[in-house]
């Protein structure tokens, strides 16, 4: 009450945001289960193939060229493919990244019915894969937001992160029950029908991506227009550092720990090399899904520029710790917190991304993001990979793990260089 007028003052505070809210939403919902499935069917695939080439070539070489294939389209076309997703349907756009991807099962089969599998159509199909999820990405993140809006895009962004997380961990599973169930010819064939549902859900929805933005004139896709966002996006320091934030993840850490997963399991000895292989890798991936869901259900982390900062901070110090302790029960309590709090950062960093880029260029600055977040992790072979097998495993982990940790620090001081710490309303 105001002395001065006797008016009422008193400005009610906003409710709090819905637990769950993006599988309450009938629109986002279904989404969100078509895309756990399609990112299940592109593991299944690496399974199926992966194990295909080892047999056939033998090749070292080839081996770190399907790393290197699956995310350097990332690195090298996201800003591009923002750009399509922010001026054309991005339904569509991502139906056709779908369709890319049944093509290539679909063309694995085939080489492997007819015998003519060689080195070349297996380097083609692992770049066109790639090529695919690139594609899908930023596309993905737009209908997102254009399903739940401002409010509730933090938990949009935190389930789909979290459901493609269940993705990554059945996959491996149910690639191997296809491989030794049909072989690795019917197995991929029968990976096509896990891209279905996803695909023709895009048909049903009446969201594009862009219902949300009020009728924003859309640009053209250029060379020139991406050099442009990411000129403007230089010149903001907190977009910068939720970029660099996501960018370090990958590029210390990023996919090189799974690769390295069986030299941890035989150093760690905890009785079967399989065995204790097996449970950390799945530590690896539960903690991710774990995490999203308590994250979601206790609303604990804000999309804040300190939240991305704390959260990537905590990721290297687990990795850290994981690389250096001697104890396996440690260990995969380690993995699992490493998997709560990567989910955490790279959550919260896309949330933060999204909300701040203008409506016009959310595609491309989304697609900056992903070419850090995603591009970057090729040169996880090389910190971890390459360096381990000077080091030792156990040394060059540590020490990326270390340099995360510090470049971390350095973000987060670059952020608050330029203005107060930006708070999302959610």
């Amino acid at each position: 009450m105001c002395a001065a007028c006797g008016q009422n003052t008193h400005v009610p505070k906003p409710d709090p945001p819905r637990r769950f809210a993006a599988l309450r939403n009938p629109d986002c919902r279904p989404y969100l289960f078509g895309a756990a499935l399609a990112m299940m069917a592109d593991n299944i695939e690496h399974v199926i193939t992966y194990w295909v080439l080892w047999e056939k070539f033998h090749s070292s070489a080839l081996a770190g060229f399907q790393v290197i294939s699956h995310w350097v389209p990332f690195l090298f076309l996201s800003v591009f493919f923002g750009g399509l997703a922010d001026r054309y349907d991005c339904r569509r756009v991502i139906q056709f990244a779908q369709v890319l991807f049944m093509l290539v099962s679909a063309a694995w089969g085939v080489l492997f019915l007819t015998g003519t599998l060689q080195v070349w159509h297996a380097c083609v199909l692992l770049v066109l894969h790639g090529v695919a999820g690139a594609l899908w990405g930023p596309g993905e993140q737009l209908m997102l937001h254009d399903f739940v809006g401002d409010e509730e895009l933090p938990s949009a962004v935190r389930l789909n992160a979290t459901f493609r997380s269940l993705g990554v961990l059945f996959g491996p599973a149910v690639g191997s029950a296809l491989l030794l169930g049909l072989g690795p010819t019917w197995g991929i064939f029968a990976n096509i029908v896990f891209y279905l549902p996803l695909t023709l859900f895009l048909f049903r929805t009446r969201f594009t991506g862009h219902t949300r933005d009020g009728g924003v004139p859309r640009k053209r896709v250029g060379i020139m227009d991406s050099v442009r966002v990411l000129r403007e996006v230089r010149a903001d320091h907190t977009l910068v550092s939720m970029i660099i934030l996501g960018g370090l993840g990958s590029f210390f850490v990023g996919a090189s720990l799974q690769s390295a997963m069986p030299l941890f399991a035989q150093d760690l000895g905890s009785g079967d090399a399989g065995t204790a292989y097996g449970i950390l890798l799945f530590a690896n991936g539960v903690g991710g899904v774990v995490g999203g869901l308590v994250l979601e259900a206790t609303g604990w982390i804000r999309p804040t520029v300190l939240s991305a900062v704390i959260s990537t901070g905590l990721y290297g110090l687990f990795t850290l710790c994981f690389a250096v302790t001697p104890s396996y029960p440690i260990a995969v309590l380690l993995l699992v917190a490493g998997g709560v709090a990567n989910l955490a950062s790279m959550s919260v960093g896309q949330t933060v991304v999204q909300l701040m880029a203008p409506p016009a260029d959310r595609g491309r600055v989304i697609g900056v993001y992903g070419m850090s977040a995603n591009g970057l992790r090729f040169g996880s072979g090389i910190t971890v990979g390459l360096f381990g097998a000077v080091v030792g495993i156990h040394w060059s982990l540590g020490l990326s793990a270390a340099a995360l940790c510090v470049g971390t620090v350095l973000a987060a001081l670059w952020a608050r260089s330029s203005a107060p710490e930006k708070t999302i309303t959610s």
